[in-house]
């Protein structure tokens, strides 16, 4: 009876194991996603365009402010901001509060945050992207494409990171559309 056992967890196992490999065999030839377009405003109003940007390496990170880590990230991504701003780079903060700019801009003045920080309190940009919790954030290429989707907080500092950026934004832009 043991032995029948065992049999059927080793069986059920290899074949969890060769639907994993499939599923990711299959995943590999895909092609990467392009981020959905979005317009929302910034701390003064100002519409802004996701694909206003292309040509840039942008990371898009989505937040709010009673999110906890949230809050933790926030000083990395300033640093990130501060070593990479310029015109390859990008980045736009989303906060998802219900609040809007009321209750954003007193958070943005206390951190001491300069990037680009918007305000979508209807949770427009999070509903496109299949957001389902904070933080959030995508890296996009510079033909508009989802590079990397990193859930959770991140050291956006950090030696790694910068590399990984860094060769995003080195590589060609795209090319004009005709």
């Amino acid at each position: 009876m043991a032995n029948r056992r065992g049999l059927r967890i080793a069986l059920g196992t290899v074949a969890a194991g060769a639907v994993l490999v499939a599923v990711l065999v299959g995943l590999r030839g895909r092609a990467p996603e392009m981020a959905p377009d979005f317009v929302v405003p910034d701390l003064e109003g100002k519409a802004v365009h996701l694909s206003g940007l292309r040509g840039r390496v942008v990371v898009l990170n989505l937040w709010t402010t009673w999110c906890p880590p949230c809050r933790e990230e926030m000083p990395s991504m300033q640093m990130l901001y501060d070593a990479l701003a310029g015109p390859d780079f990008e980045l736009l903060a989303v906060s998802q509060d219900e609040g809007g700019a009321a209750v954003v801009a007193p958070f943005v003045r206390e951190l001491g945050v300069t990037f680009p920080v918007l305000v979508d309190p209807q949770r427009q940009v999070g509903e496109r992207y299949g957001v389902w919790g904070y933080p959030e954030t995508f890296v996009i290429d510079r033909a508009g494409r989802i590079a990397e989707r990193v859930i959770g907080p991140r050291d956006w500092a950090s030696p790694e990171r910068l590399t990984s950026l860094r060769a995003l934004m080195a590589a060609d832009p795209p090319a004009p559309a005709s």
